[in-house]
């Protein structure tokens, strides 16, 4: 498979995605598949890709900063009582192939490999669904199971010392504007009140585009968000918020996050009415 091999995804007949099999990076970038770019029906595009403010933040997909001690976020680790610290602690995601693939989605199969053996394997469930003109909703769904022979435990920033760094799961970086996103949910308005916050769902409302982040699994709305604006745009689910995940050999993890993706600004009536519609289409 060449390096920046890549699929096509779309929506309603319409390219909606392309989903990057095999990047070609640096390994301290962590290199993953990743959706980028990700556009609304309009055409706006509501990913960024390699942006100079973190080199290694990667569309939309999944990455954990710390399994076992290996980094699949890419970029530094933060060490306790050290800081953030550039290691050669990196892992990589392999795409092994499709079990099935459509035009509107897929199901892959991926190993984590790190330390010379594979840790995870994974089978990722990606697709798209119209939900009306102007919106669609993107499902994707992550199982990793251990396949170390050994009990595995997964962390953060947070569960590792930095307090409010609980990144690591499902992750979305959106495109830098001139002006930092709203974001609210259901029941908070901004930043501050959202981040870190176990809700149903959560948005981030740029100049022209909207996105609706809903966690679509018992599991998943039990995972505190990681929200980002006034710094970078970013959201995205914490597998390790307070504590490490420990995953005994053989186990397996499985999340579900469902994301609209609309044209225009969306109010909190409209981004509900149009999660309630992506959740049970």
């Amino acid at each position: 498979m060449p390096v920046n091999a890549s699929t096509v995804l779309r929506c309603a007949g319409r390219p909606v995605a392309c989903y990057v099999l095999r990047p070609g990076l640096p390994a301290g970038h962590a290199p993953r598949p990743h959706l980028h770019p990700v556009s609304t029906l309009g055409g706006v595009t509501v990913t960024e890709q390699l942006p100079a403010d973190h080199p290694h933040h990667l569309g939309a997909g999944v990455a954990v900063p710390d399994v076992a001690g290996f980094n699949f976020w890419g970029g530094r680790t933060f060490v306790r009582g050290q800081g953030p610290t550039v290691l050669d602690n990196h892992g990589v995601q392999r795409h092994e192939g499709f079990e099935l693939r459509g035009p509107d989605g897929f199901v892959e199969e991926l190993s984590w490999v790190a330390g010379g053996r594979v840790l995870l394997r994974e089978r990722r469930t990606v697709s798209a669904t119209p939900l009306d003109d102007t919106a669609w909703a993107l499902d994707l769904t992550f199982s990793l199971a251990n396949a170390s022979g050994e009990e595995l435990s997964f962390g953060s920033p947070a569960t590792n010392g930095r307090p409010g760094a609980a990144y690591g799961g499902f992750f979305w970086r959106a495109p830098l504007e001139g002006a930092a996103p709203d974001v609210f949910g259901a029941d908070a308005e901004g930043e501050r009140a959202v981040h870190g916050a176990r809700a149903e769902w959560v948005a981030l409302v740029g100049r022209n585009w909207s996105l609706v982040f809903a966690g679509a699994t018992e599991d998943t709305r039990r995972d505190p968000w990681f929200v980002r604006a006034a710094g970078y745009p970013g959201v995205g689910s914490s597998l390790a918020s307070e504590d490490r995940l420990v995953l005994a050999s053989g186990g397996t993890v499985v999340r579900r996050v469902v994301t609209v993706v609309a044209d225009g600004r969306l109010d909190r009536d409209g981004a509900a009415a149009l999660v309630r519609k992506a959740v049970t289409t």
